[in-house]
């Protein structure tokens, strides 16, 4: 298996099994969505984001707190943006 389909496999376990069922719901749609667009340093910037725990995540995506040491990138971003139903 190459790295990035490995890689990918470790976003799609992450995104969906966080703790937080809101946050299982907002990055599984959100990465089952994307995953295929990105690139290697996409995925990595992605994974650098689920990393992060759960209420720092859903606190800086309710922009209830403007974390300046959260990722700001394209990935992030395009997260920011991000709406489900």
């Amino acid at each position: 298996m190459n790295k990035i389909n490995s890689l990918k496999k470790k976003i799609i376990y992450r995104s969906e099994y966080r703790g937080i069922k809101e946050m299982d719901l907002l990055l599984g749609k959100f990465v089952k969505k994307y995953i295929d667009t990105f690139d290697y340093n996409e995925l990595l910037n992605l994974y650098e984001i689920l990393e992060i725990d759960d209420d720092t995540i859903l606190k800086w995506y309710s922009n209830l707190n403007h974390d300046k040491s959260f990722p700001n990138n394209k990935i992030s971003k395009l997260l920011k943006e991000f709406k489900f139903k």
